[in-house]
Formats: C-alpha cells, structure tokens, sequence
C-alpha cells in the first residue's frame, strides 16, 4: 500500500512539474520588431526573442489547434513584441506588409517551421520500411558502361518502372532499427540516395540521375517522387513527459550535429507529433578505479545539452532534426520534454 502511494505521489509530482511553467524568459535585449525576410523560419525568430524557443506558442497565445495550423507569417510580415499590462510579453503581426508588386515572389510561401532543405528529401520519402518493403519497388539492373556507382548525369537502367512517373527518388535499404530497451524490432531504414528521370521506357527503362546524395549502384530501388509538404506546426513542447532514445543517426555515423538527423523510438502511438521540441540528455556512466584499485561504475547526472525539432512521425519511430548542440549526439542519448 504504502509503495502504491509512493508511487502515486511521485506521478502527481511529475504531473505538477510539467504544467507549471516559470515566466517567459526573452533573450536580452530583444528586438521590439522584426521584418520577416526569405529564408527566416519560425524557429530561427523565436531564438530572437526567447531564451526557450520551443515556447513560441505561449509568446503568441496559441490554443492547441492553432499550435497544429498556425496564421502563416511571409517574407515582409512585421512581427511586433508587446507587453499586457502586468508585463507579460506577446508578439502580434502588425498590418503593414511590404508593397506586393516588389515581394511578390516570396509573398507567395509562407515562412516555414525549420529549414526545409535539410529535410525535403525526408518529408515525402518512407524513411522506415517493413520487412520486404522495398522488394517489388522498381530496381536498377544496370549501370552505364564502365560506372560501378552513379552520379549525376549517368545512366542507370531501371526494371519494373511505371511508363507514367517522371521523376523518381532512389533509396537502399538500411539496417534494422531497434528498441535499446525492449530489443523489439521497430522497423527497417530506407537511406535515400538520390533522385532520378526517366528517359525512355520499357524494359528496361532509361533513367539519368538528376541528383545524389550517396553513390547509387546496381540493386537500389526507386519510388516516385512526390512534392514535399510544408511543414506548419508551430515548435512546441510535448504535453506529456516523454522520455525516449536516440536509435539511429541517418547515414549510418557514429555521432551526429546540428542539422543531422536523428531516430528515436517513440512515434504516434506515444503521443508525439509534428513540431515537438525534446530536449538532448547525455546519461553517462564513468568507469574509474576505486580506493581499493578496483574498477568499478559511477553513474553521472544527466547533461542536456540540444534540442531536436521531431519533423516525421510514425507508429513507433520518429525523425527529429537536431537544432542545437553542445555536443556530438550519439546512438542511445535520451530526449525529453524540454
């Protein structure tokens, strides 16, 4: 019984702690305005005017569906920091854009979250595979005569491709991704290579390689490309504590900096989603010798030390892109609730 309450305190505790939440803290010296310009995302001007960018949402006054489908922000949007009568800072969009006959061009997107070029290729992809998957994808049989590996410009010869699709992504298939604790077998990595244009039909196809980001050989399959969406969630902090692992660094490195992207395993069925920034937490343990000359392990507090912007979601796994690091990020660190 008296483990039962223990226990039961313990979660009310936790609960508390994640609900209340100090004053915001604005970075110093903050802008009284911003002029949005191309390039700028929501992420990169939150740090302009908050210490904890990931509470954006409360700057703004956000409710929970406008968090999921915020008022999008263009390039010549003015971003204007006020403060309630009691101090409390909040930002507004003040009504006075730049004439349209000169921004036209960039009036026509809206800013994004984070940076979309690190991770377009990953948006429209499947990054995580099932057993045999990729097995009855369109495969290269072939490459132009005397290339081992494709870059762009080259010839690859396709099986299986549909006359119809113009352009096609390449991928290969990666290794298993599993559940450091658990040991359950999450799902398979598909590494995205590069893209490619179909030529000339038939069997085989006639493909050139548009792009690539690794060397693409006989053996790797393709998808169709589809455009990337854009990415509207506002950065936010998880409601629920999560408390999750870095499983993988895509590319198959050891460690991994800002803007890598990382794995974790955790995904929609534990509540996380699109626009959740989790704090990076290095639990390390120091093997060093004692009085008597043994070994033994010394287990050191955790060092938080990054944030991760979680950009895809599956059941099981998700994809964050390291925003900010203090250190390398490496297989087995912890993300949580910042």
């Amino acid at each position: 019984m008296n483990r039962f309450l223990s226990a039961l305190l313990l979660f009310l505790a936790s609960s508390f702690c994640l609900a209340v939440e100090p004053p915001l803290a604005l970075t110093d010296n903050p802008p009284a305005r911003h002029i949005v310009v191309p390039g700028d995302t929501l992420w990169g001007i939150s740090g302009k005017f908050l210490q904890q960018p990931w509470r954006w949402p409360e700057l703004w006054r956000l409710n929970r569906e406008q968090i999921r489908n915020p008022h999008r922000i263009y390039p010549g949007d003015i971003i204007v920091l006020e403060r309630d009568s009691d101090g409390t800072p909040r930002l507004r969009i003040e009504n006075a854009r730049a004439e349209p006959k000169i921004y036209g061009q960039q009036l026509t997107q809206p800013i994004p979250s984070i940076p979309p070029n690190v991770i377009n290729p990953f948006l429209s992809a499947p990054l995580v595979i099932e057993q045999g998957q990729l097995d009855d994808a369109p495969r290269i049989v072939a490459t132009q005569q005397d290339r081992v590996f494709l870059a762009t410009g080259d010839l690859a010869y396709v099986e299986g491709a549909a006359a119809d699709v113009d352009m096609w992504q390449v991928y290969r298939r990666g290794r298993p991704l599993r559940d450091p604790e658990t040991k359950d077998t999450l799902g398979f990595e598909a590494f995205y290579l590069g893209t490619a244009r179909q030529l000339e039909p038939g069997t085989p196809a006639i493909f050139e390689i548009v792009t690539f980001k690794e060397e693409i050989g006989r053996g790797d399959r393709l998808v169709p490309a589809t455009p990337p969406p854009l990415i509207n969630y506002v950065p936010h902090k998880p409601e629920q504590a999560v408390d999750g692992r870095v499983i993988s660094i895509y590319g198959g490195v050891n460690e991994a900096g800002r803007f890598s992207i990382i794995a974790l395993n955790k995904g929609l069925q534990d509540g996380l989603e699109i626009g959740h920034v989790l704090s990076l937490q290095r639990n390390r343990v120091v093997v060093q010798r004692n009085d008597e000359g043994r070994k033994e392990r010394v287990k050191v507090p955790e060092e938080r030390y990054g944030l991760a912007f979680v950009f895809r979601c599956f059941e099981r796994i998700s994809y964050a892109l390291v925003l900010q690091s203090n250190g390398p990020v490496t297989v087995n660190d912890y993300l949580r609730t910042p």
